[in-house]
């Protein structure tokens, strides 16, 4: 089949798959997106035939496929553009107030009734068995995902944009899972291309037990991570010769930090429970996804998939509070970096690949090893008051921490 891109050839039909990773995984995303953005020439990350994403990637993909550039995403990051809406992970972090205050008041009659079954069978149930039901009175998620859908909701009402699948120019699918069926739900595919794709997205970032679960048309969902961490092969179903990659969800080798005197010994255990559970929920998606993109080679003959995602003792991935401007800005600087150090040194295989897609890496971008992502988005200056104020805060936290 001809290739298209190049002069008086058809370019073939390119796809772009994104991974989950919450917001800190959206920033990573970004920072990779900019990277290829500027150093593949024949690429518009804004322009793709079909878009998959799933859970941060469903975010992502979603704001380019209305148009959003990756310099525009990076951008809003760190700082507010007029009429835009910048990207704040506190928007991914309210407390569910309704849902605690619904299942706390579950909480007197639910204890009351087991107890009650312990002193009528003695014999037949044990204490810590009956309290089971009290399980009942916990939260089926600590977050509300709503303030996800308005935010996304009002970035798609401005002009141009869409919150409708159906008015996109390119092929957007949000993969979230069907949690009573155990199915991926594959909105924007016919039958569920009529669902707002605010809604779609926080369907599919709703990750069980951070989030409850979505309803949409009768089915409850839930994040599309929990069936594949990246769904590349909707891409490929939907005739994507081409599929760029990016995921960010990679286990850290803090053995080698470890050894390098970088990290402590044992910190992830010293962590405590989030980074026990994150690194063991890494470490099965990624196994997972390996054995994922070696079978497509196989189910896809003729398309090329290209993966892009961390090294596994990046730490700055995998230890930072994405909740400061500055971690934000070093987790997108570093994905750029990483990105681009990864296509030199595959320069050699890609460059012929790419080229059969009528993309073609520019040298000259690539090999300026003075670049970075806040200079080329117009961002590498003072981010504003709220910046500003975030700086200082972060100051001060550091330095009461070192007292300490």
């Amino acid at each position: 089949m001809p290739s298209g891109g190049a002069k008086g050839r058809r370019r073939r039909r390119l796809g772009l798959a994104l991974a989950g990773g919450g917001p800190e995984g959206a920033v990573y995303e970004i920072g990779a997106l900019r990277a290829l953005d500027e150093t593949l020439e024949g690429l518009d990350l804004t322009a793709m035939d079909v878009y998959v994403g799933v859970s941060a990637g469903a975010f992502v993909s979603a704001a380019l496929a209305n148009g959003l550039t990756p310099s525009q995403l990076a951008r809003a990051m760190v700082k507010q553009e007029p009429g835009e809406h910048p990207f704040v992970p506190q928007t991914f972090f309210t407390p569910a107030y309704r849902e605690w205050a619904r299942r706390s008041m579950l909480l007197p009659r639910l204890v009351g009734e087991a107890i009650l079954a312990v002193t009528r069978r003695p014999g037949d149930l044990r204490l810590a068995e009956s309290l089971t039901r009290v399980g009942r009175a916990l939260p089926v998620g600590v977050f509300d995902n709503e303030p996800i859908r308005r935010f996304l909701k009002r970035m798609f009402s401005i002009k141009g944009r869409t919150d409708d699948f159906r008015e996109l120019a390119s092929k957007l699918v949000v993969v979230a899972t069907d949690l009573d069926a155990g199915q991926a739900v594959r909105f924007g595919d016919p039958g569920y291309d009529d669902v707002p794709i605010s809604r779609a997205v926080q369907a599919s970032t709703a990750f069980p037990g951070l989030y409850p679960p979505v309803e949409i048309n009768g089915r409850r969902c839930v994040d599309g991570v929990l069936l594949k961490t990246l769904h590349a092969s909707v891409a490929l179903e939907h005739g994507a010769k081409l599929v760029l990659c990016v995921n960010p969800l990679v286990p850290a080798d803090t053995e080698t930090g470890v050894q390098r005197g970088e990290l402590p010994p044992n910190v992830i255990a010293h962590g405590g429970l989030p980074l026990v559970m994150s690194q063991a929920f890494r470490t099965m998606v990624h196994s997972r996804l390996k054995v994922g993109m070696a079978a497509y080679e196989t189910r896809f003959p003729g398309a090329d998939v290209v993966l892009f995602e961390p090294e596994p003792d990046e730490y700055d991935m995998f230890f930072t509070n994405i909740f400061s401007f500055s971690s934000r800005r070093a987790v997108a600087e570093l994905a750029y970096q990483a990105t681009r150090r990864q296509l030199r040194a595959q320069r050699d295989v890609l460059e012929p690949m790419l080229a059969e897609h009528g993309i073609r890496i520019r040298d000259d971008v690539l090999d300026d090893h003075t670049r970075d992502l806040w200079s080329g988005v117009g961002a590498d200056g003072d981010g504003g008051a709220p910046e500003r104020f975030a700086r200082a805060v972060e100051g001060l936290t550091r330095a009461a921490g070192r007292r300490g």
